[in-house]
Formats: C-alpha cells, sequence, structure tokens
C-alpha cells in the first residue's frame, strides 16, 4: 500500500551522465515511491539522499567522492537519514565504495537497480547493504517510473554493448546488450500517450542494435513503425539515441523518412575521423563506411540532421590524425559534435598503452577542434534563417524569464517570446537569429499547431 503524502519520507537524487542515468533516476524514484518516499529539490531535508554516478570520463571516482563528503555533513545533521550510491561507479567500485566511504549505508549497481525498495529498506534497519549483479537478470524486470517533465519522456529499450572499444568502460558497467520486448515498450509509450505526453525519446547504450537478440529478431526500424499507430497518435514525435554506426542499417532510416512521427535526427557517434585512430579504438569501421553512412541518411532526408561524439588526444594520436578529425567535421558538417579530451579509465585496454597524448596537448586540440565544430554549427543554423520551423515549447528559456525554449524535429534548441499557455505545445516558430548553439524565433499570431 502506498503511504499517504503526510506519511512519506522525503528522497533527493543527484544524477550524474547522460540520458541513461536520467532515465534510471526517474525509475528510481518510481520504485521509492512504492514504499513511501517522494522526490525533494532540498537535500538538507531529504530522509535518502542518493548519488546516481558515471564512470565515462577520468576523474569520475573523485568527484563522486567530493559530493559524499559534503552529504555526509547533510546525514550527521539528520539523524537516521540515508545516503546510497548507484550507477556506473557503484557497478565498477562495490565493496571498496564503503571502504572509502564507511558512512554510506547502500551501493548498488546497474544491473540490480529494481531491487532498490528492498535494499533500502534493509539499509534503514541500521545494517550497511552492498549488492552489486555482475550481469542484468534474464528476464528484464518491469520498473515503475516517476517523470520529471510532462511533456518529453525517455523509454529505454536496450541495455548494454556488445562493443568492446579500447577506451570505453559502458560493457563493464552496463554488461551486454538486452533488448526489452516490443510489447512491453508499446504499453509504455501507451500509458505516456494517454498521459498527454507529446514525445517520446527511445533510449540505449546502443539503441540501433535494438532487436537483434529477440525472438523473432526485430530491427529498430520495425520498432518505430509499430510505435507510429493511431492508437499512439498523441505522441507526435519519436527520437532515438546512442547508436553505433555499423548498426544504423537502411530500414531504420527508411523508417524516420516514413513516418511523421519520428524526427530528422540522427546522433551517430565516430569518435575520430582517421582510420589507424579508428582501429586502434576498435570501432569496426573506417572513415569511408561512416561517410556512405551519411549519404545514405542525406540521400534519403536531405534536411536530415546529423550529430555525432569526437574524442581527441586517444594514445599515439599524431598531429595529422588529430587533423584527418577536423577536416571531417569540416566535410561532414556536423549539426552539433560532442567533444571530449580522451580520458584513460580503469579496465580499458588503451589507458595502459604507450603514447599517451600530454595533458595540454590534449586541450589545445580540444580548443582548435571545438572552434571548427562552433563555426560549422553557426554556418548550418544561418541557413534556417526566415525560414519557418515547428517547435515543441518545453518551458521558460534560461536566457530570459520573458523567453519561451524549445526544440525543433531536429533537436535545435529555439529561444523565443511567448506565454506560458504555449508550454507543451507544438508551435511554429519564424527563425529570426542564429549562433553556434541555439536560435532566436518569432511566434506568429495563428501559428499554433
Amino acid at each position: 500500500m502506498t503511504a499517504t503524502t503526510a506519511e512519506k519520507k522525503k528522497v533527493f537524487v543527484e544524477t550524474f551522465g547522460c540520458q541513461m542515468n536520467k532515465s534510471d533516476s526517474e525509475h528510481m524514484l518510481g520504485l521509492l515511491d512504492e514504499i513511501g518516499y517522494e522526490p525533494t529539490p532540498d537535500i538538507k531535508g531529504a530522509d535518502l539522499m542518493i548519488l546516481n554516478t558515471c564512470a565515462i570520463r577520468e576523474g569520475a571516482e573523485d568527484k563522486v567522492y567530493s559530493y559524499l563528503g559534503a552529504w555526509r555533513g547533510y546525514k550527521e545533521a539528520r539523524p537516521g537519514s540515508l545516503i546510497a550510491v548507484g550507477g556506473c561507479v557503484a557497478q565498477d567500485a562495490g565493496e571498496a565504495m564503503r571502504k572509502r566511504a564507511p558512512y554510506v549505508d547502500l551501493v548498488f549497481g546497474t544491473h540490480n537497480l529494481h531491487r532498490l525498495p528492498e535494499l533500502v529498506m534493509k539499509a534503514s534497519s541500521g545494517e550497511p547493504v552492498v549488492e552489486i549483479y555482475q550481469e542484468l537478470p534474464e528476464d528484464l524486470p518491469e520498473t515503475p517510473v516517476h517523470r520529471l517533465n510532462d511533456i518529453s519522456a525517455w523509454v529505454s529499450i536496450i541495455y548494454g554493448c556488445d562493443y568492446n572499444c579500447t577506451y570505453c568502460i559502458v560493457p563493464y558497467v552496463r554488461g551486454r546488450e538486452k533488448s526489452r520486448s516490443p510489447q512491453s515498450i508499446f504499453e509504455e509509450v501507451k500509458s505516456l500517450a494517454e498521459s498527454g505526453y507529446k514525445e517520446v525519446t527511445l533510449l540505449g547504450q546502443n539503441v540501433t542494435a535494438y532487436g537483434h537478440d529477440l525472438e523473432p529478431k526485430l530491427h529498430l526500424g520495425d520498432l518505430l513503425r509499430q510505435l507510429a499507430v493511431p492508437e499512439l497518435e498523441a505522441i507526435k514525435r519519436l527520437r532515438f539515441l546512442t547508436g553505433h554506426p555499423r548498426d544504423l542499417n537502411v530500414e531504420i532510416i527508411d523508417a524516420v523518412r516514413d513516418l511523421p512521427q519520428a524526427c530528422e535526427y540522427f546522433h551517430i557517434p565516430i569518435q575520430a575521423g582517421d582510420d589507424r585512430t579508428l582501429r586502434r579504438m576498435a570501432r569496426g569501421y573506417n572513415v569511408d563506411f561512416y561517410r556512405r553512412k551519411v549519404d545514405e541518411i542525406r540521400s534519403r532526408i536531405p534536411d536530415a540532421a546529423i550529430t555525432t561524439d569526437l574524442i581527441v588526444g586517444f594514445p599515439g594520436e599524431s598531429e595529422e590524425e588529430f587533423m584527418n578529425t577536423v577536416r571531417l567535421v569540416e566535410e561532414i558538417c556536423f549539426d552539433v559534435a560532442n567533444t571530449a579530451a580522451y580520458s584513460p579509465r580503469q579496465h580499458t585496454p588503451s589507458a595502459n598503452w604507450d603514447g599517451q597524448v600530454p595533458e595540454a596537448e590534449k586541450y589545445e586540440r580540444l580548443r582548435y577542434l571545438n572552434t571548427v565544430v562552433g563555426d560549422v554549427s553557426h554556418r548550418l543554423n544561418k541557413r534556417l534563417l526566415g525560414r519557418k520551423v515547428e517547435i515543441l515549447v518545453e518551458g521558460r528559456s534560461d536566457r530570459g524569464m520573458n523567453r519561451l525554449m524549445g526544440r525543433t524535429r531536429t533537436n535545435k534548441i529555439v529561444n523565443f517570446e511567448g506565454p506560458d499557455a504555449l508550454i507543451g505545445q507544438l508551435v511554429d516558430v519564424e527563425v529570426t537569429a542564429a549562433n553556434p548553439w541555439a536560435l532566436r524565433g518569432a511566434l506568429k499570431v495563428g501559428l499554433t499547431v
């Protein structure tokens, strides 16, 4: 029986990392609601503090322990309160986390999130708990979710990753690929449609690999078509991220082209624009293969946005190999490129290789690449000046409380002036200004969709 509002305890969740982690945090809140916890933005008044961690970058553990050090004071000031750590750092560290921070009451991993209520109740009895599963359960449990947004929703469709990129810790902390059944995904999206959501983003560490492990086999294009049906007509937009280029087949691209609900947006990380570097990363493709993928998208959907991830300073990367990445950015013209300096991660082969690029050199390359990425993005955004774009209005803009913000179908941020009544609505806006990161627009009378 769910506790009444008056009886509920308070839980504060801090989330590091990607959309998958943010989605996991919403499931944590859903699970904890079943044992009488409700979310609070005030950590000082929380009965349970959860740190949902990310291990993708160097220094992730130091960041975690820095936060925990501060949280120890909140715990001491509120007798009976608990500290829990989940996510990728917890999955990796396990028992070592409590040895370093013995005031932590609960450590749980990425594969046993569904057991959170039981683990919290056990920790509440005064017994410290560390529980880490090495793999996901054979039958994926369906878990409740407390969504923090009532316009757009994340829906995880596949967990883990079967690739073994030499720089990446994700397979170690998230496990091998495991797809949810299309029936369970449909039911979740149906519930969202009935609750008034307008947009759904399908998530996975490798979302384009969806369905290869199911019987019968499916692919992401099949799933998109199953979700773009009259029964789910309230869902106006479907997105997906993040995928691997090798798994982005033509059928997926054609589904995006054919379905009005599917947004013309592809996030396909290349990581480097040099063949030797890609081989050493164990990405499983070369630059020409990636070019052909981009051509497949643009030949079918000319206005599609293509975004990517790039790593600079990979061990052994020469100046010329780095410049190949810069040249590829200028050639492909990515709408956005998420860039990062290489971070050596425990449990990954490249962390121990010779030829580690000095930090100063990595960050000089990153600075230069970001300049080029920004110039390309700005050039592409300026092409939209004077054009009408459809916006899903998400809320008030950080750029000024007199402005609203929303996103185009191609995931570009647009800021414009308008009333609160438009939040959650699809509107047409004329683009009046552009910078590398966002657009300005003007709402025209009668352009509400």
